[in-house]
């Protein structure tokens, strides 16, 4: 890998939401600031992807470096939100490494032989919605800036509470699939 690689433009969008995650940590008792930088880090999540693919500058550290920025953020947040939020961050950060070590910097297109379930949540998996939303909450910018009455912030707090569930299961999943991936590659070794 060439020093050219860290110059790529998503990376550069990369150390863009790196930087507005922290700033957001910083201004993280004050929703109207807190919120929309948070936010242009999600949506940049997305951008840099699409600028990796459209200028051909996809790259191993590009890849690693969104997954990190990801669970960085939504790690913050969740210890943030709640005392127990270092479990779900932990639960994120070691299926990274797991995907990591197993299938290599592309993980997210080697789920081809795997569960349709687990494919589906692969393909669109979108986990930085419920934290926020339940942030939205707590902070009563969903009713105050939205106007959004209280039974509808907790139907979303339970039909996000459910799709996160499912993430779990596939995270779960993917532990397990790790597990006997090192079980195998183990055997192979003695036998060799």
């Amino acid at each position: 890998m060439g020093f050219h690689v860290f110059l790529y433009v998503p990376n550069v969008i990369g150390y863009i939401r790196i930087l507005l995650v922290l700033i957001s940590w910083i201004l993280y008792n004050y929703p109207e600031n807190f919120l929309p930088l948070y936010v242009l880090s999600i949506i940049l999540d997305g951008v840099d992807g699409w600028a990796a693919r459209r200028l051909q500058q996809t790259s191993r550290f590009g890849a690693w470096l969104d997954v990190v920025i990801d669970n960085v953020g939504r790690g913050m947040l969740w210890n943030m939100l709640y005392d127990w939020g270092w479990l779900v961050s932990s639960v994120e950060w070691c299926v990274f490494v797991c995907n990591h070590n197993a299938r290599g910097a592309q993980w997210k297109n080697t789920f081809i032989e795997s569960p349709v379930w687990v494919q589906a949540v692969m393909a669109k998996a979108g986990l930085h919605v419920l934290p926020v939303w339940l942030y939205g909450y707590q902070h009563e910018v969903l009713s105050l800036a939205f106007d959004a009455p209280n039974w509808l912030q907790i139907l979303g707090i339970l039909v996000l509470a459910a799709g996160r569930l499912l993430g779990f299961a596939v995270e779960t999943w993917c532990i397990v699939s790790h597990l006997k991936f090192l079980s195998l590659d183990e055997e192979e070794e003695k036998e060799n």
